[in-house]
């Protein structure tokens, strides 16, 4: 019986168009919580009443060379969509965003950006257009990704109950790659090493059946390099049974293709 044919379903999922708005901000903050994982802040006064209403939220970030004085211009500049991890303002009253990067050399625009842009570089956001929410409590959850994943990782574990049975799974490089992220259970973190994206990830999902599964009407999110989308379905869709509305399986990201973003 699929989840969502449930006499007493336990949660629902809502998507919702927004109106998209268009902010300059400036690099005014940078922390590496490992060599390959950063965290920005992002400050100025157009960030003042900024908000993701829902869970799974996405921005579209703008890097212009220098300072632009049109949306136009803005819009122009290279641009990669994130989840935003954290906003608001400052004891001093300052408006902020923070973002979180995964750096992959230097193929990737808004890594190199994020790694060696000087303090008071300016960026452009934009939107969120559109948002995801869960209302109520799924009875189980399960979050898997890699580091791309880790910022909107986050944001659900902070949703999942002390007590709710709950997976998070996160595939880093190695040991020394390992991100820390608050959530009532512990991460389980799996090592790729010298393999392509996405296989030490794929290689732990394809380990669960339907008694790993946590919960009767479980949440699923699974992102990763676009192979994931594959093996994220055989197992929500095809070994738990999960309708559309108790799953997201995304890539975030396609090897050798920087250009790619997954839709949102």
């Amino acid at each position: 019986m699929s989840s969502s044919s449930t006499d007493r379903p336990t949660y629902a999922t809502h998507r919702e168009q927004l109106e998209l708005r268009f902010r300059n901000a400036t690099l005014t903050a940078r922390e590496h919580l490992t060599d390959d994982y950063v965290r920005v802040r992002l400050s100025g006064d157009d960030l003042r009443g900024f908000d993701t209403p829902g869970h799974d939220d996405h921005i579209r970030i703008f890097l212009p060379d220098g300072p632009v004085s049109t949306v136009e211009e803005m819009r122009a500049a290279p641009s990669r969509e994130f989840t935003p991890l954290a906003w608001g303002e400052t004891h001093d009253g300052d408006a902020f965003l923070d973002l979180e990067f995964a750096l992959h050399g230097d193929d990737g625009v808004a890594g190199v950006w994020a790694a060696n842009a000087p303090l008071g570089a300016p960026i452009g956001v934009g939107g969120p257009r559109g948002t995801l929410r869960v209302d109520g409590s799924p009875d189980g959850w399960l979050l898997a990704g890699d580091e791309t994943a880790i910022a909107q990782i986050r944001r659900y574990a902070a949703l999942i109950p002390e007590d709710a049975p709950a997976l998070i799974i996160v595939e880093v490089r190695n040991a020394g790659q390992q991100v820390p992220i608050d959530a009532p259970v512990p991460v389980e973190y799996v090592h790729r090493k010298d393999q392509a994206p996405g296989t030490a990830l794929a290689a732990a999902l394809d380990t669960l059946d339907e008694d790993d599964r946590p919960g009767e009407d479980p949440f699923v999110f699974i992102a990763a390099e676009q192979a994931i989308v594959k093996t994220g379905r055989a197992l929500a869709c095809d070994r738990w049974g999960l309708d559309a509305d108790r799953r997201v399986i995304k890539g975030y990201w396609k090897a050798g293709d920087t250009e790619f973003h997954a839709p949102h």
